[in-house]
């Protein structure tokens, strides 16, 4: 199995990326697991309480959850891996059932954050996108899709999202084999990532 881990800010293109890696692997040889499937079960939680979880801070993540499951699938077992609602910020009953594959994509904000989940991977990926253009696309799908006005979007970008960039996520850049600028405009990048996969998987 090759591991590989796709970090990068809030709104720096992740996602995005992962599609196009994943669009250039045949079907059935890679899965992904989202960082943010991880936060923590806040059942014993009023959503009050809820609302307050700082979710950009690395103590929102079930670390042990999460590296048990990466250790799970390479050793060939498959798992179930929970899934989350940003509505109700919590998890939701259902899972979804992974089978462990030849490439395996772990991605999000904090993916390279934990030495020990690092230790896993065989390719390290940082996102380094503008300040601004992760700010839009924030706004953007917040707004749509996290039932959130522009108000409280950019409220929390000032007071929550920016200082734990720049305290938790960017400093994670010294762990990259691999930085990419701009991300998703980045298409030579990307195709680099694709033939780099391809050449050490021989898919």
């Amino acid at each position: 199995m090759y591991i590989i881990g796709i970090a990068g800010g809030t709104g720096s293109g992740k996602t995005t990326v992962v599609k196009r890696i994943v669009e250039t692997l045949p079907q059935g040889k890679v899965a992904v697991i989202p960082q943010d499937s991880y936060y923590n079960d806040t059942s014993h939680l009023t959503m009050e309480q809820r609302r307050r979880i700082n979710f950009d801070h690395p103590d929102a993540f079930d670390w042990p959850l999460l590296t048990r499951h990466i250790q799970m699938l390479r050793r060939g077992e498959s798992i179930e891996q929970p899934t989350y609602s940003f509505l109700i910020s919590n998890r939701l009953e259902e899972t979804i059932h992974v089978e462990p594959c030849e490439v395996l994509i772990i991605e999000g904000i904090m993916a390279l954050w934990k030495e020990e989940l690092r230790d896993l991977m065989d390719l390290k990926i940082f996102l380094d996108t503008d300040a601004d253009e992760r700010l839009i696309r924030i706004i953007e799908r917040d707004t749509l899709e996290r039932g959130r006005t522009a108000q409280m979007v950019i409220d929390r970008y000032r007071n929550v999202l920016k200082p734990m960039h720049e305290e938790f996520i960017e400093p994670t850049k010294r762990y990259a084999d691999l930085i990419i600028p701009q991300s998703i405009d980045n298409l030579c990048a990307i195709e680099t990532i694709q033939t780099y996969i391809h050449k050490n998987t021989g898919l």
